[in-house]
């Protein structure tokens, strides 16, 4: 297949590049600049996002687009500015992801557009599914929501539109997961906030298959939770984390104090929500990972020659 990608160098991108590559696919990255990067015989980079860009010249004929652009939610501090920065970034890709599918003469099978399980909001108490209407007033939730209903408009030609909500994405290079384990490292790891909110993980390994199994089950469209079956409060994955890196969990990082040093970001850490991805196995993925202590054993597995 040929499948374009936005964002294909970013965290998840280039983990999913790989595989596709590797499985035979055709991809075609869509970039700010071409300049100093090298093509191969299965992997093109197309420039987009510049004035005088044509970048659906390149891609007519391709299976699918996958737009996995955005700025980074860790980013920093976020002011308003950053908030501003953070939805104008995804809508504007967005937009442009459009723009570029109106051109093509013959439509692509699927449009697979990242997005996240802050749609629901945070609840210590609901378990929220695909098919929840349930919908949160922060700031990620109403930016999750406003860049899948501009997202949505593909759907009026008739393309097969998938929204990928991924919960955390763990992975020992990238995502939340490093920082989350600095603390441990250094014999001082514990409890964050109360210890009851909800984290809803995923292995990158599985976020990937997941993709690719999306890619290939027609039946999928609309929302899609990228979680693993077992969600975990944050109590038992700091205690599960300090237990893979043989390191003591004992000493709790209390709400105030990250609320002072994070502002409104602290929400990522201390708030959360239970997301099952119904969606996913029903359609009969098998998760590589779907028990924590396995993924964090593969994660920190050592190194061998």
């Amino acid at each position: 297949m040929k499948i374009a990608i936005s964002g294909g160098t970013g965290f998840v991108g280039l983990s999913l590049t790989k595989e596709l590559i590797d499985k035979g696919h055709e991809v075609f990255i869509l970039t700010r600049s071409i300049k100093n990067k090298k093509n191969t015989e299965k992997m093109t980079y197309v420039q987009w996002l510049n004035e005088g860009d044509h970048p659906a010249r390149a891609l007519e004929g391709i299976d699918v687009l996958i737009n996995l652009a955005g700025e980074s939610i860790n980013s920093g501090r976020w002011t308003d500015k950053r908030k501003k920065n953070i939805l104008d970034s995804r809508i504007f890709t967005t937009k442009e992801i459009l723009n570029i599918l109106n051109q093509f003469q013959k439509k692509p099978q699927a449009f697979i557009q990242a997005s996240a399980i802050g749609y629901y909001g945070l609840s210590n108490t609901l378990t929220f599914t695909e098919e929840s209407t349930h919908t949160g007033s922060d700031f990620l939730a109403q930016t999750v929501q406003k860049w899948e209903l501009q997202a949505s408009a593909a759907k009026e030609e008739k393309i097969r539109t998938v929204y990928c909500r991924f919960g955390i994405i763990l992975d020992k290079n990238g995502g939340a997961l490093p920082r989350i384990a600095m603390p441990y490292s250094f014999f001082v790891g514990g409890t964050v906030g109360s210890g009851k909110q909800w984290v809803s993980w995923i292995h990158l390994h599985d976020v990937v298959k997941a993709i690719e199994f999306v890619i290939t089950t027609n039946e999928i469209e609309g929302p899609v939770n990228f979680t693993a079956p077992n969600p975990v409060s944050m109590r038992e994955f700091g205690k599960t984390l300090g237990k893979v890196l043989e390191r003591p969990h004992w000493i709790p990082a209390p709400a105030f104090a990250l609320k002072i040093a994070l502002g409104e970001m602290s929400i990522l850490v201390l708030e959360g929500q239970k997301v099952i991805p119904n969606k996913l196995v029903s359609h009969g993925f098998t998760f590589s990972f779907p028990k924590l202590d396995d993924a964090l054993k593969d994660i920190y597995r050592p190194v061998t020659n």
